[in-house]
């Protein structure tokens, strides 16, 4: 398009595609003067803009319509934050991409699977050389390449199992995830809000633009977010006591309303205490104190079973690292120095330890699969992260305790409410944590059948205000219910 016939032709496209006029100044000027790229001015058009550029043909030379192939999510939002959208690249991933065979204008996967997997789903452009007259109209083709269209991928989510998810989540602003404990398979993933992946096909009204910006943030991955553990991490305290030497599967202690070291009360969320206890009703009634007496013996911080860093799943561009604070970590950011009230924090997973709900269903897979840690993954193909196991090297009397500490959680501990005939013998463990200035957080994880593990399921409800037994562990009952089949017969309605 020749320089001189800029103005009339983007005075006419902007009005017809009513698009603002510099805006498609600027995209012509970073293609250049004298380009021969083509340039991208709008996508989506309606029928009624394409019959008026066609009208307009003749006071529009350089400019013709393309047939484009669009993505198309026909599950709407279902799994949406794995699934991810596409998108026009942004200036900045043109310049770094350009190196690659991307140009100005190409759409490429902007989040989750899409983004993953852009070189594997993306194919390679074909091309025509053409000869055009003054007006920049087609007179001839000289020459074709054609294009070469992209792989493929398979998930390892399961639809059903998805939507169960989902729907148990409800429209509270959390996570589920769902995962094989044997090697790492996402079997499903969700998060609350989410958005439809098909609002990125054309361009974003202004309303669209102001909810993904909404303050509970739908762009948000939650199941790959940081938030305290709560008492979930009580399993991580057991196996480093038992582990240590300094504590055995018969080890009794003595609970209290409340600890004080320092001048400094913690307290137990039970204000009147358990009498004393062993790991495993330790672990059953979810008690603090027990495990503040462990963390005053044990001192720091424990990273056996991968918090503290990302877990490997291929979505992590988006996936948080959580954080494992100790001495270092503390000096750097807070200016003083480790002290026993830190270590007894995070026995409880409170205090500044930050865990996504994926490295918390990883945590629950080491319990279930007998001591090692699994890669979680989305692309069914993955072998190496399908193959990829870490042993933690934990004792047989250790991964006893756990199992059995977790069992008696549903048997008639924090999450009796669950210890139910239809579903087979499933283990878990509550936690609540605290979120000041805002309302506690609410965890339940749990793996099943209890004797040969198959499944992990871990809920987080951010905000929630009620106790992981009370709003986690339904949303993960209902899960396990979708799992295996079956339902109470006492929520079944005739028709």
């Amino acid at each position: 398009l020749p320089r001189d016939q800029w103005p009339q032709v983007i005075d006419r496209l902007a009005r017809v595609l009513k698009v603002p006029p510099q805006e498609i100044q600027k995209r012509l000027e970073q293609a250049g003067y004298e380009s021969i790229e083509s340039v991208t001015i709008a996508r989506g058009i309606s029928p009624a803009q394409a019959t008026a550029l066609a009208e307009y043909s003749n006071e529009l030379p350089g400019v013709r319509l393309e047939a484009e192939a669009v993505r198309n999510y026909p599950n709407g939002d279902l799994a949406a934050h794995v699934l991810g959208y596409t998108g026009e690249l942004t200036d900045q991933q043109l310049a770094a991409r350009r190196d690659q065979g991307y140009r100005m204008g190409d759409v490429v996967g902007q989040m989750g699977a899409e983004s993953a997997f852009e070189s594997t789903l993306r194919g390679t452009w074909g091309g025509q050389q053409v000869e055009v007259d003054s007006a920049g109209r087609i007179i001839r083709i000289l020459g074709d390449k054609p294009a070469v269209s992209g792989q493929d991928v398979q998930l390892t989510l399961d639809a059903d199992l998805q939507r169960a998810a989902e729907a148990a989540l409800g429209n509270l602003r959390g996570s589920i995830v769902a995962m094989d404990p044997n090697n790492g398979a996402i079997l499903a993933m969700a998060s609350w809000p989410n958005y439809d992946p098909n609002i990125f096909t054309t361009r974003l009204t202004e309303a669209q633009w102001q909810q993904l910006q909404a303050a509970d943030h739908p762009f948000l991955n939650r199941s790959l977010q940081a938030f305290p553990p709560a008492s979930t991490f009580k399993i991580v305290t057991t196996a480093a006591a038992l582990e240590s030497g300094k504590y055995s599967p018969d080890t009794i202690l003595p609970t209290y309303p409340y600890i004080q070291v320092g001048g400094i009360q913690f307290g137990d969320w039970n204000r009147a205490g358990f009498g004393p206890l062993g790991f495993t009703g330790a672990m059953a009634w979810s008690s603090d104190t027990f495990f503040y007496q462990v963390a005053m013996r044990l001192g720091g911080p424990t990273r056996r079973f991968g918090f503290g860093r990302k877990t490997g799943i291929e979505l992590g561009a988006e996936e948080s690292p959580g954080l494992v604070p100790d001495d270092t970590w503390k000096r750097e950011n807070l200016k003083e120095g480790w002290v026993i009230g830190d270590s007894i924090n995070m026995s409880i997973g409170q205090g500044y330890l930050q865990a996504t709900p994926l490295q918390v269903a990883v945590m629950f897979a080491v319990a279930a699969n007998g001591g090692y840690r699994v890669m979680p993954h989305v692309l069914k193909d993955n072998e190496e992260s399908r193959n990829w196991r870490e042993s933690l090297n934990l004792s047989d009397k250790t991964v006893d305790i756990l199992h059995q500490g977790l069992r008696r959680v549903i048997t008639g501990g924090t999450a009796s409410a669950l210890n139910v005939p239809h579903l087979p013998p499933f283990a878990g463990k509550t936690g609540t944590a605290e979120a000041p200035p805002g309302k506690s957080h609410a965890w339940f994880g749990a793996y099943a059948p209890l004797d040969k593990p198959e499944v992990v399921v871990v809920a987080f409800a951010e905000h929630s205000g009620g106790g992981g037994g009370k709003v986690a562990a339904p949303m993960v009952l209902q899960v396990l219910e979708a799992y295996f089949g079956q339902q109470d017969p006492k929520s079944l309605k005739a028709d």
